[in-house]
């Protein structure tokens, strides 16, 4: 009985020890969560505002007359990533889908990264037989695809808890590179959209070529009439405008994925402490049974000799 009373201490101990580990990293996760989504609000201003300008220059049908013009060599951006409007707006015949697969690079994230992994392998499934490529955007995806001799053409590890700007340029512009040489003809994100902090949901988005420029939807706002003048011109704007929203696409994605996954870390840190609470009070009434056993054990073994003396 002793001997058990003593295992019981030791697990109660290291079930505490655990629970503040878990207690911690679900602070942890709560503080990134509070600070990525004030930079994805804070983000989506500049999406939108990029959005809007492409969209009024569709509906104004300067992209056709721009489509013609090409690279222009004033536009820094455009010629550092080497894209053409045509690249970027043509739709050609799909030979080959791109997938840019968003995981993490650890666990301890609950479903998040299954979730993503099971929806990749049902859409392939599907879809594809061998006519796709994936883009591994987290050390999670990439391991998986190796491991199943999927067809995985670039990876990129290390992606910080708060994506900056700068971290993505790596990924679009390898991304851009290789739609441009033909390696796939049209490319998708595939992550975890964050809906709040306590669901997600699996969510594939078109990057390239860009076809989803329409206004959105709202019945509250009167029918937008912008017009903008153009310095040096309309196809140097457009060189440069385009990069951009490509760009935002896939930066918000991004920004949208880690929300979810610091999202669900902390769900499944705030379980993991609820289970070692529920497990330390089952744990701690086994330890007063134990104690109580002991006690009336010895009690009776008093009374036992007290009533053999007589």
């Amino acid at each position: 009985m002793a001997g058990s009373s003593i295992d019981i201490k030791r697990r109660i101990a290291s079930t505490k020890s655990t629970r503040q580990i878990t207690k911690a990293m679900q602070m942890v996760s709560g503080a990134k969560l509070n600070r990525i989504q004030q930079r994805a609000a804070d983000y989506q201003i500049y999406a939108d505002k990029v959005r809007s300008i492409v969209t009024h220059l569709a509906n104004a049908q300067l992209l056709a007359q721009a489509g013609e013009v090409g690279n222009s060599p004033t536009n820094p951006m455009a010629s550092e990533l080497g894209i053409t409007l045509n690249d970027l707006m043509v739709q050609r015949p799909v030979k080959k889908t791109g997938y840019l697969v968003i995981t993490s690079d650890r666990g301890l994230v609950g479903g998040y990264n299954s979730t993503i992994l099971k929806g990749m392998l049902d859409m392939i499934r599907q879809d594809h037989e061998t006519d796709y490529a994936i883009m591994a955007v987290g050390g999670v995806g990439a391991d998986f695809f190796k491991t199943n001799n999927m067809n995985l053409i670039y990876e990129y590890r290390g992606i910080s808890d708060i994506p900056t700007f700068e971290e993505i340029r790596e990924i679009l512009s390898t991304a851009v590179t290789m739609y441009d040489n033909g390696v796939f003809d049209e490319l998708y994100v595939c992550y975890n959209h964050h809906i709040n902090s306590l669901s997600s949901a699996f969510r594939v988005e078109k990057m390239l070529p860009i076809s989803d420029i329409e206004a959105e939807e709202d019945d509250t706002e009167a029918p937008v009439t912008t017009e903008y003048i153009a310095d040096p011109s309309l196809p140097v704007v457009l060189s440069a405008v385009l990069p951009q929203f490509a760009e935002s696409l896939i930066f918000g994605a991004i920004l949208d994925a880690k929300t979810a996954e610091h999202a669900s870390s902390m769900t499944a840190m705030k379980s993991a402490s609820d289970n070692a609470d529920d497990l330390i009070n089952n744990l701690t009434t086994q330890l007063n049974r134990a104690r109580q056993a002991q006690i009336t054990t010895e009690i009776t073994e008093i009374v036992g000799g007290a009533a053999a003396l007589e």
